[in-house]
């Protein structure tokens, strides 16, 4: 495949696809089969043209045995009930987080049709990330068959002990991949993050993904810490190498791919060292749970961390492991959480089904999807906030929260503020995230307004205001702001 080493947009936004029910639905859709190969023109240049970056989740061989697995599995097979009202074993295609093979699976288009997706998404600026899966692969995957220390090993006790933490081929026991505060996965096998075999067949796999794709997000990057790794895994695996697993794998990728991307889903206030170790961008799990559940001055407290460190952040309120948002927060604050990861430092990502207001969650293990009716408001809200606010605007931009100041009551902390500025261009954005009414006055820090007069023009609600520079000095710009509504303005000096 043809290599794409054209430089990454610094804040880009990123779009999930579920790529198995996706191509089902778009087949059912236009009336014949489609796979990567065949995506429809139109579809590239709208709707996958308003990202950066498209991530084709779940594009890897799955493996037969994690299917019969997700066939039989009770607790599965309720979420299935949820998701679709009626299915059959047809509908159940196996995780894809239990990797049989890292080859493109046949039913979605093969390697071809991956190569044909991404030269078309090249052609439009747009880059290609998938996955890699670095603590476990499937239970029946080819590896499991070679003599090495690649994968951690039980004893007969273990297996006896513990039947749902490990399991057996011919005389061998192994142990189900795991986090070490859930049950294991019990389609998968869990890989020795110690093991220098197992590094060095990290890194071929990771060169060979690297000449399909831009980018990898790795599921679960923490686990293979040295200190996450030797507190769930303990005298089984013995003392850690010297070196860390990323430490040692990213930089061996980056020397023949310099422009690849490695995107973590990391938790537990990791994601800082995992940023240190290599990692261009990180999973912002704390920000998605000020979002949820906290107000706004917790969230502004968050984006006072450094710069550094916020600019390869991954800001989301949703993705394929989590409840759509729409149930959690309703339509409103749903709309204003949006416009915040969509509009701050570091990577957006945002998931398939989110633009439309989709409010059941599928299962990773199906192949087909409901059909829901699209949340129309919703749906041109996050069409217009992704035209106003493209990524790759943002490069050489300067990004500054803002101060605020009370009118007449303490409603302006529920204000969040801050400002990109690029020379003569700048963005204001303003979000009201509470319940209550909001009055306010933005300044603006180390901005001079001069004596000139400005116009302040509301992307968002197609408005425009006239004010004095004195007065913006003097005051900084007034705002109100009923719960949950935002503004996002175009700051022009009137000359």
């Amino acid at each position: 495949m043809n290599k794409n080493n054209s430089i990454w947009t610094k804040h880009p936004k990123i779009y999930e696809i579920n790529t198995w029910p996706w191509l089902f639905e778009l087949s059912e859709k236009y009336g014949h089969k489609i796979t990567l190969r065949s995506i429809p023109v139109d579809l590239l240049d709208n709707r996958l043209r308003k990202f950066d970056v498209i991530w084709t989740m779940g594009v890897w061989e799955r493996s037969p045995k994690a299917r019969e697995d997700a066939i039989q599995n009770q607790d599965l097979q309720n979420e299935y009930h949820k998701a679709l009202r009626y299915f059959n074993t047809d509908d159940v295609v196996g995780s894809p987080y239990a990797v049989y093979y890292y080859h493109v699976d046949s039913h979605l288009g093969g390697q071809e049709g991956l190569s044909s997706f991404r030269e078309d998404l090249s052609k439009r600026g747009i880059k290609l990330i998938l996955d890699f899966v670095p603590n476990h692969v499937a239970v029946d995957h080819l590896w499991i068959l070679e003599k090495s220390d690649m994968f951690i090993q039980g004893t007969i006790d273990d297996l006896m002990t513990k039947p749902y933490e490990y399991f057996s081929i011919g005389k061998m026991v192994y142990a189900h991949g795991k986090d070490p505060y859930f049950s294991p996965w019990t389609d998968t096998v869990q890989i020795n993050a110690f093991s220098q075999e197992a590094r060095q067949k990290a890194v071929k796999t990771l060169l060979s993904i690297a000449d399909m794709c831009d980018g990898v997000r790795c599921d679960m990057a923490m686990l293979l810490l040295n200190k996450i790794f030797s507190k769930t895994w303990g005298f089984k695996v013995g003392d850690p190498p010297d070196v860390d697993y990323w430490e040692y794998i990213i930089p061996k990728v980056k020397e023949q791919f310099p422009e690849f991307k490695f995107v973590a889903e990391v938790y537990w206030d990791l994601g800082w060292e995992l940023q240190r170790q290599g990692f261009d961008y990180t999973y912002d799990k704390r920000l998605y749970e000020r979002l949820l559940n906290e107000d706004a001055q917790k969230i502004k407290e968050h984006l006072q961390a450094d710069w550094n460190f916020q600019c390869k952040l991954l800001r989301y309120i949703e993705n394929h492991d989590e409840d759509r948002v729409v149930n959690i927060l309703g339509e409103e604050p749903s709309k204003a959480a949006a416009v915040i990861i969509v509009t701050l430092p570091g990577a957006c990502l945002i998931h398939e089904g989110q633009m439309e207001g989709n409010e059941i969650k599928l299962p990773i293990q199906l192949g087909r999807k409901p059909i829901e009716k699209e949340n129309t408001e919703i749906l041109q809200f996050y069409r217009k906030l992704l035209d106003i606010f493209p990524g790759k605007d943002l490069n050489k931009a300067k990004w500054m929260m803002c101060g605020l100041d009370p009118v007449d009551d303490n409603s302006y902390n529920e204000a969040i503020a801050y400002v990109w500025i690029l020379h003569e261009q700048i963005k204001l954005i303003v979000v009201n995230y509470g319940l209550k009414h909001v009055k306010a006055h933005v300044k603006v820090p180390n901005f001079d307004y001069k004596t000139s007069d400005w116009l302040f023009k509301d992307l968002l609600h197609d408005k425009e205001y006239r004010y004095s520079g004195k007065n913006l000095s003097l005051n900084g710009l007034y705002v109100e702001l009923n719960p949950w509504k935002s503004h996002i303005f175009d700051i022009i000096e009137v000359k």
